[in-house]
């Protein structure tokens, strides 16, 4: 260890990053070291290729101990990439971690200012400039830990939640699995045949659903849901509440009670293609195979009662709800589909204009039709697919139905090839039908994907490209429905297609209930309203909450292959501080002078992490006092309570304004 690490005399070494020509290409590099080099406690000052790389990273190794220095700025990329790998350099070489400071050049310089080189260079002399200034003032702070519960919580049932519950399960951990609807499989349940494989959904389902029956170390709670959250990594206490089915494990699904019951109602599991009883089993493999009760719809007229010979059903049960303690969860909370607006295509204004979803449960042999098209007692003659509904809807392009309307400017990835594989089955089902793919551009990634496109061509499925500013139109036609297209690829012809049928390619949305989860958990969403990861290449399944991670497409579109593979990496890294049984935590926190201190709840108010309760205190004088106290494993260190306490009573460690200040003054020429 330096042995001037304790010294108060600052001896910094800079190191200025080219990033391949990311920054040189712009920042004079050579330039900005040398300025770097002459300012006050600057001991030595380096330009290299990749301050990341291997190399680099042993040069400032070799540095911190042959110059014996105590604090060290790196001028690069964001500190959001690539702070943790040169803290960790520090530490190797026996410098604590928080006496580095980054500086950064790439975003704030060169990205931004790739016309202005010269400016972009001074202002990178600045920047380095203010990071050396501030890391005079920065103090050691010792990394605290703390204690795991041996437990994880899996919010979701679908393919990736119950890929990450099986995994931890195997790995010798108890795992909570909690799941809103009254049975598990998500959305793959009400699939059909599913691409690459060319397997049944059921068929990928049924080896996880076994697997889990005969687990003994994963609870599953269906019809149920998260109320609150609350802790940190590794000491989280969450609530739960079990919503009543009205029918006990005991119900043997003779059907029975569906048969008695009078009340109908629309079937979501088949997108309101079909009907259902108020009592009703979810879907013929559901897992737990219990009938359950829709309370909205009930009118509690005991039909159900009467018929059950195994006293099976209980109209007076009540919610339960419990609380759990658990080192880590995971957010697999899946999506919806996107449900186009009254008229937008003629959906719900013409009664053939259906969703892929729908045409998902109606080629499945376990759906609505048991696999068929039936359309007015006839076998369809022709078919159009219209792609994009609900994705890429770029502002000033699209023509929004709904003046409240959200915009979804992101690809949802997944669409045309599941609507290729449509294509495909429908003309092998009905080889007398034309099919007609209406497309803005044909996005088959993935391996194996691009076959769906090769295999739809061959099956004559004809192709007609549209633009964005101009795209189809369906109304009413003599005997159905009339699509006019302006087609690309005829240059620009426009042409009137007859069609029994309409299939609106939607995209993936997030759940309707989003705002209500993340309130709950505090992570953040994204702008396209899917949970936001820490970082999309190197923490692509963590939160920037610790301890909380995601799985499948609560983060965003995929498929079911991507989705599992997510779910596999999320119970790998949910399991790192659980193997562990303890964890450190990020000793960035605010800290409370208690002398200063009135107590007077504001900073409670803000803190987002309910890491801040004001509590009573009895201090020698005997005089109660109310007083703010911090959960530091609790506290994100994101400075709300500093800014929002009128009498400064509250400081943020690492953050202090004495290292404020300094930068300001450097900014300002000081």
């Amino acid at each position: 260890m330096s042995r001037l690490q304790e010294k108060d005399e600052p001896r910094i070494g800079v190191y200025v990053c080219h990033c391949g020509t990311n920054i040189a290409g712009v920042v004079d590099v050579g330039d900005v070291a040398k300025y770097a080099a002459a300012l006050p406690n600057v001991v030595v000052a380096r330009d290299y290729l990749y301050m990341c790389s291997a190399p680099a990273q042993a040069m400032i190794t070799d540095d911190i101990k042959e110059h014996e220095l105590n604090r060290v700025v790196v001028a690069s990329c964001s500190p959001r990439m690539h702070e943790p790998t040169f803290r960790k350099v520090c530490e190797e070489a026996g410098l604590n971690s928080y006496l580095f400071e980054m500086a950064n050049i790439r975003e704030h310089c060169s990205w931004v200012h790739s016309r202005e080189p010269k400016k972009a260079t001074e202002k990178a002399k600045d920047l380095v400039k203010m990071a050396v200034a501030r890391t005079r003032f920065l103090e050691k702070l010792p990394r605290k830990e703390v204690g795991v519960t041996i437990r994880a919580l899996v919010i979701g049932a679908g393919v990736s939640g119950l890929r990450a519950a099986l995994d931890l399960a195997q790995r010798g951990f108890e795992v909570y699995l909690v799941e809103k609807a009254p049975a598990i499989g998500g959305r793959t349940a009400q699939l059909g045949e599913v691409f690459p494989t060319g397997e049944m959904a059921l068929d990928i389902l049924r080896p996880m659903i076994k697997a889990l029956a005969s687990s003994q170390r994963i609870r599953l709670f269906t019809n149920s849901e998260v109320e609150a959250i609350d802790g940190f990594i590794g000491n989280f206490k969450v609530k739960v509440v079990v919503n009543p089915r009205y029918v006990t494990n005991e119900c043997d699904a003779c059907r029975k009670c569906e048969k008695a019951c009078p009340i109908t109602a629309p079937n979501d599991f088949d997108f309101g293609l079909s009907q259902r009883k108020a009592i009703y089993l979810p879907f013929e493999e559901a897992m737990p195979r219990t009938h359950v009760i829709d309370s909205r719809t009930c009118t509690r007229c005991g039909e159900c009662v009467e018929v059950c010979e195994r006293k099976a059903v209980d109209l007076e049960e009540k919610p339960m709800k419990f609380e759990v303690d658990v080192g880590t969860i995971i957010v697999a909370t899946g999506y919806d589909p996107y449900e186009p607006p009254e008229g937008e295509y003629g959906y719900k204004t013409y009664n053939n204009v259906i969703t892929l979803p729908q045409l998902e449960r109606l080629t499945d042999e376990n759906g609505p039709t048991k696999g068929q098209l039936p359309l007015s007692g006839s076998a369809p003659k022709s078919v159009v697919f219209i792609t994009c509904v609900g994705s890429r809807q770029e502002a000033g392009i699209y023509k929004p139905i709904k003046a409240d309307q959200q915009l979804n400017r992101y690809c949802s990835r997944v669409c045309c090839t599941a609507a290729l594989k449509n294509c495909v089955e429908i003309r092998k089902k009905y080889p007398n039908a034309r099919v007609f793919y209406l497309y803005r551009d044909i996005r088959t990634y993935g391996k194996g994907y691009e076959d769906y496109y090769r295999k739809a061509s061959e099956s004559r499925v004809l192709f007609l490209r549209y633009r964005p500013e101009e795209p189809p139109s369906v109304s009413a036609g003599p005997g159905g429905l009339i699509v006019t297209v302006r087609d690309v690829l005829t240059q620009n012809e426009t042409l009137a297609i007859p069609a029994d049928l309409v299939v609106l390619n939607v995209g993936l949305v997030p759940r309707a209930d989003a705002s209500d989860i993340q309130a709950k958990l505090k992570i953040a969403r994204s702008v396209d309203g899917f949970f936001q990861e820490a970082h999309a290449k190197l923490r692509p399944v963590d939160t920037p909450l610790d301890g909380i991670f995601l799985a499948g497409t609560a983060q965003g579109p995929k498929d079911i292959t991507e989705s599992s593979a997510m779910g596999s990496a999320a119970a790998a890294k949910a399991a790192i501080p659980l193997a562990r049984g303890k964890v450190e935590v990020e000793p960035i926190v605010a800290v409370v002078d208690e002398d200063i201190c009135k107590g007077c709840g504001r900073c409670e108010e803000v803190c987002e992490y309910n890491a801040i309760k004001v509590e009573e205190v009895q201090p020698l004088v005997k005089v109660p006092m109310l007083v703010a106290r911090v959960t530091e494993a609790q506290c994100k260190g994101c400075g709300s309570c500093v800014v929002t306490c009128p009498i400064g009573a509250i400081a943020m460690k690492h953050f202090t304004s004495k290292q404020i200040q300094a930068m300001i003054t450097a900014a300002l020429g000081g």
